[in-house]
């Protein structure tokens, strides 16, 4: 990576983007590490902000980086079984067979849709469903909420191959029990389990938030496990936050250096998060 010349990082790096001078300094940082990176919120669904990731992501591959995406699909989901009758146990969709059906059709879409976006920029990727190179196998998480799966093995070799032909994976949040039955897994989930099992250097979750607010909704640009638990006892982390923090605490403390959590309606926040001094999330440490 380091051998990127400065001619070659200018042509490479988006111009509103980080400086070559910020980003000389960070290629070295993330020489052959896994950056795994979970998307969701309003980039999936707007296509401006969806353009940027995808040249972002694009980015990384050109400088040599391992980006992995993970991609969510819940507004698109949620707008389609808006069609149909869905109940909920505390706050969590009962996922039936006809749920299941058409949760795995609207993310084997998705995925569809990003790897091309990909494909268009000149970088190889690889589709990964329940249908197309499955690596995640999974358990029913509850039997209240059906086809909802907890990982339990991750296909790493498939991973760590796919990156040696030079292809970002895209990974859609389903996996297979042994009975090869699909399950839908918390995106979330999905990516801290690939994050611990390749060790990554980072997990970055991509959202529509601009990451972790303290009692004055001040963003916290850094957080450890401590202070988080106390955060969360004193109700300032609460509602769904409160899962998605505490799975990034249980991500930075089986081996992946940290989590951060950024927001994705920044212009290239991916880029300015991972290669410059002007990170904007909450980057979270165990």
């Amino acid at each position: 990576m380091s051998s990127l010349k400065e001619e070659e990082l200018i042509s490479i790096l988006p111009k509103d983007g980080p400086t070559v001078e910020e980003v000389k300094k960070y290629l070295e940082k993330y020489n052959d590490e896994f950056i795994i990176i979970k998307c969701g919120g309003s980039v999936l669904v707007d296509s401006k902000l969806f353009k940027i990731f995808i040249e972002d992501v694009v980015v990384l591959n050109k400088l040599g980086f391992n980006p992995i995406i993970v991609h969510g699909g819940g507004k698109r989901i949620n707008s389609k079984l808006s069609e149909v009758k869905s109940n909920f146990i505390n706050g969590l969709r009962v996922t039936d067979k006809d749920t299941i059906d058409i949760v795995e059709d609207v993310l084997i879409e998705f995925n569809k849709e990003i790897v091309e976006a990909l494909n268009e920029l000149a970088c190889k990727a690889k589709r990964i469903t329940s249908k197309e190179n499955c690596i995640i196998t999974v358990v029913q998480e509850n039997k209240d909420l059906e086809f909802v799966g907890t990982p339990t093995e991750i296909n790493k070799e498939f991973l760590t191959e796919t990156i040696k032909s030079n292809e970002v994976p895209v990974v859609a949040p389903l996996g297979l029990d042994k009975d090869n039955q699909t399950f839908n897994i918390n995106a979330d989930t999905a990516a801290g389990s690939i994050a611990i099992e390749l060790k990554a250097r980072r997990l970055m979750i991509i959202s529509d938030v601009e990451g972790v607010l303290d009692s004055e909704k001040k963003l916290i640009p850094e957080i450890n496990s401590k202070k988080a638990n106390e955060l969360i006892d004193q109700e300032v982390i609460s509602g769904g936050m409160i899962p998605k923090i505490k799975n990034c605490l249980d991500v930075a403390s089986n081996g992946v250096k940290a989590v951060v959590i950024i927001d994705g309606r920044k212009n290239h926040s991916l880029l300015f998060e991972l290669l410059s001094d002007k990170g904007s999330g909450t980057l979270i440490r165990e």
